[in-house]
């Protein structure tokens, strides 16, 4: 394991479970600013965060597949669907096609590179996903990512900071984070 995911599992390890306080707390009152506090906050952490050093979303979760992704791929693989779904995927509970083993089987363990990164899945494309939807209505997907993915991590760090300097009202004047 890498310095960088050795010491992000130490943090989380550390901090997860007051991170997801934190984002209980900002979803069942969130701040006015809040969408706009994630999109500079998003811009910070993307300055700060290089996935090539971590990959650590590929070696732990598991993309969704839609139909398009498994079209693009099996074409890209020179497979058909099926050949693509039976070699590597299974159908979850809810019906969505998932990766049957992690690490992910086109991360490179080595370089963190991903073999078909031109054709990936949708998922992956915009993961970790900070600002994909409205802050309040994507809360439940941070809080399970900020385990997964340091870029995460320091978009609630930076959050926290910034609600707790004053810019938000989310904090009780008697109850700071610490």
């Amino acid at each position: 394991m890498s310095h960088l995911r050795k010491k992000f599992t130490a943090n989380v390890l550390k901090h997860r479970s007051r991170f997801r306080r934190f984002l209980t707390r900002v979803e069942n009152n969130p701040p006015k600013q809040l969408d706009t506090y994630a999109i500079i906050i998003d811009k910070e952490v993307w300055q700060e965060t290089d996935c090539l050093e971590c990959a650590n979303c590929c070696r732990t979760m598991t993309p969704t597949y839609t139909f398009k992704d498994l079209q693009r791929i099996s074409k890209h693989l020179d497979m058909t669907i099926g050949q693509f779904k039976e070699k590597w995927l299974y159908k979850d509970k809810t019906g969505d096609w998932m990766n049957v083993n992690t690490p992910c089987q086109f991360l490179d363990l080595k370089t963190n590179m991903c073999s078909i990164y031109e054709v990936r899945p949708a998922d992956c494309a915009g993961f970790p996903h900070l600002t994909k939807k409205k802050m309040t209505d994507y809360i439940h997907v941070h809080k399970q990512n900020v385990q997964h993915c340091p870029a995460t991590f320091k978009m609630v760090e930076k959050l926290m900071e910034k609600i707790k300097n004053g810019t938000g009202i989310l904090v009780e004047q008697d109850a700071p984070y610490k």
